[in-house]
């Protein structure tokens, strides 16, 4: 599957974007407890995005049976993903929670295997071991720190799910006290993230197959990793480095690894 010059311009962007995101959400999780992060950024991100699609004259209104879809759709893509996502964020260096949290290519094109068929080519072979090995370089320190205690590892990951629903009442935040750099921090995750990026990423997906919008933004977790070194101070190591090559094989696989000029009869998105 080959892309066009301007849909590699349009991944880049929304790389770059996602990228920056993860140690620019690391920065306010210094002042910012988690699930206000998340309310603010959310809030404000789907403000900003009904004031687009309103600008552009997009309907937004949805009827009955289109509006349990949204409602189902809503609960693993938006509740689970951002509730988990920040969560684990504060817990871990973003390099690495941005590594493990872009396994989702992979689960992409497993599902699209197991539900709708499609078939695995060595290509694509190649991508999903590649991504997987990626995650598992980045993982290797946690990893170590667990071996042997397997038992360990399910309560705290049972300690972390009753923690998240525990805890949905929070201290209310010192709103004065936070710096230029907080607000900075959470403007770029409301306008930026939630806002100008999806609006690009919704185009791609409807224009490009699930796979090569999937292992596109694989590259997110490169921009996540070295960009950590400079918003949040956190050092690479060699297995961060050796990864991110791993990451670069399974995009080059998974699109083709060329660009070529788009054609009149496949207009852009």
């Amino acid at each position: 599957m080959t892309l066009t010059r301007r849909q590699w311009a349009l991944i880049a962007l929304v790389t770059l974007l996602w990228g920056l995101n993860w140690p620019m959400m690391k920065f306010a999780l210094r002042e910012v407890s988690p699930l206000y992060f998340r309310a603010i950024t959310m809030s404000g991100g789907t403000l900003t995005l009904i004031a687009f699609f309103a600008w552009r004259g997009v309907p937004l209104r949805v009827s009955r049976g289109q509006a349990l879809r949204l409602l189902w759709l809503a609960l693993p893509n938006i509740i689970g993903w951002h509730l988990c996502s920040i969560i684990g964020l504060s817990q871990l260096p973003s390099g690495r929670a941005v590594i493990l949290a872009f396994t989702m290519p992979v689960w992409t094109v497993l599902l699209t295997v197991l539900l709708f068929g499609e078939r695995m080519n060595a290509r694509t072979w190649l991508a999903v071991v590649a991504g997987v090995a990626s995650v598992g370089l980045l993982a290797a320190n946690e990893l170590v720190a667990l071996a042997g205690r397997p038992i360990g590892v399910l309560w705290l990951q049972g300690g972390a799910l009753s923690w998240a629903v525990a805890t949905w009442v929070e201290p209310w935040p010192a709103w004065g006290l936070w710096p230029a750099s907080t607000w900075g921090s959470l403007g770029f995750g409301v306008f930026l993230n939630f806002g100008f990026a999806q609006v690009i990423w919704f185009s791609l997906v409807r224009a490009l197959p699930a796979r090569a919008s999937a292992f596109g933004v694989m590259a997110v977790p490169l921009v996540g990793i070295s960009s950590a070194t400079v918003i949040v101070g956190e050092v690479l190591r060699p297995t961060d480095w050796l990864a991110a090559v791993c990451i670069a094989v399974a995009i080059f696989s998974a699109t083709g690894g060329a660009a070529r000029p788009a054609r009149s009869d496949n207009p852009a998105p």
